[in-house]
């Protein structure tokens, strides 16, 4: 006779111990470079792997020209902190200039399921 193990999903509720996915969607400034962006982007790398909180990021574009970050963090804790310091950090500043602030959408939420 074989025994059923049940496990249970982990607590979402308490955003200080559960991983966290960032999901930012925004435009760009009209004339900018996607290319240019992009390596805007990757330039503040540095500063979120040295962070040790970031499991992973992902940056798209829809045919719309809507843009979706998608970073996964360990904690809250570590997104909210993280993100503070980026917006003082000078590498993260020609990212930031080339989005169009009228367009930015930001919101956090709990992983509670994750395929690897």
């Amino acid at each position: 006779m074989s025994q059923t193990q049940v496990t249970t999903a982990p607590n979402t509720t308490d955003l200080t111990i559960a991983t966290v996915a960032e999901i930012v969607t925004f435009r760009l400034i009209e004339g900018t470079d996607p290319a240019a962006f992009v390596t805007a982007a990757r330039a503040i790398e540095p500063m979120l792997k040295a962070s040790g909180t970031v499991l992973s990021r992902t940056l798209s574009c829809d045919d719309a020209g809507t843009w979706t970050d998608h970073i996964t963090w360990t904690t809250m804790a570590a997104a909210t902190s993280t993100a503070e310091a980026m917006m003082a950090d000078p590498l993260a500043a020609p990212m930031m200039q080339m989005i169009d602030p009228a367009h930015v959408s930001l919101r956090h939420a709990p992983i509670a399921y994750q395929q690897e």
